[in-house]
């Protein structure tokens, strides 16, 4: 058998993975501060998301949320990198919490995490073993920092890993295509119209 990247998305053994959409990140409070953000979120990353959640949904793929939030209210336990980057949304707080346009279902899975690739601080990759995951589809935010460095740590675990690429953004349109370009050997490069397509044939 020939192994490839290009194995047809195979829904029970899937997971559509949303990174880091919440208010700490993507809310009205953002919006001056980072504007080419703000504006690509809301006119094709969150639109793009929920597409996929409806897709995935419907052909019974599992949908996995993580958010940074700390355990902690004074976030101690996050990693060095969040503490020298200024990241504390804390336990139970509002950043933390994910806007209700891609709320998870009661028996969908939101993992907090404290580091850019949640391999890394949360139960993921166990949790991906215990039901049977082998494809990771990756959405969210930022394509060239928390997406990618998950796309790299899940190809080296073991994992089928796509990007869709339009589901994802960060804060400039060179940083998102110089993003795509340094980890396309590490996963597939999709659209939401060709994965939702690919789904529906599942």
């Amino acid at each position: 058998m020939t192994l490839t990247r290009l194995n047809p998305i195979a829904p029970k053994s899937t997971a559509l993975l949303v990174i880091d959409v919440q208010n700490g990140t993507y809310s009205d409070k953002e919006r001056a501060k980072r504007p080419y953000f703000h504006e690509r979120a809301t006119n094709e990353t969150i639109p793009n998301i929920v597409r996929l959640l409806t897709a995935c949904r419907r052909a019974q793929a599992d949908v996995i949320f993580t958010v940074i939030e700390s355990l902690t209210l004074d976030g101690r336990d996050r990693s060095l990198d969040y503490k020298l980057s200024g990241f504390n949304f804390s336990k139970g707080s509002w950043e933390a919490q994910i806007p209700i346009d891609v709320a998870p279902l009661p028996n969908e899975i939101v993992l907090p995490k404290t580091s850019s690739s949640l391999f890394n601080s949360t139960v993921f990759d166990y949790v991906l073993r215990n039901i049977g995951i082998d494809t990771v589809l990756v959405t969210g935010f930022l394509t060239d920092q928390c997406v990618d460095h998950t796309i790299r740590d899940g190809a080296d675990r073991g994992f089928y890993m796509t990007c869709i690429a339009d589901a994802c953004a960060t804060e400039s349109p060179e940083r998102h295509e110089a993003a795509l370009s340094a980890f396309k050997g590490y996963c597939r490069i999709r659209t939401t119209a060709e994965v939702v397509a690919e789904l529906g044939k599942g």
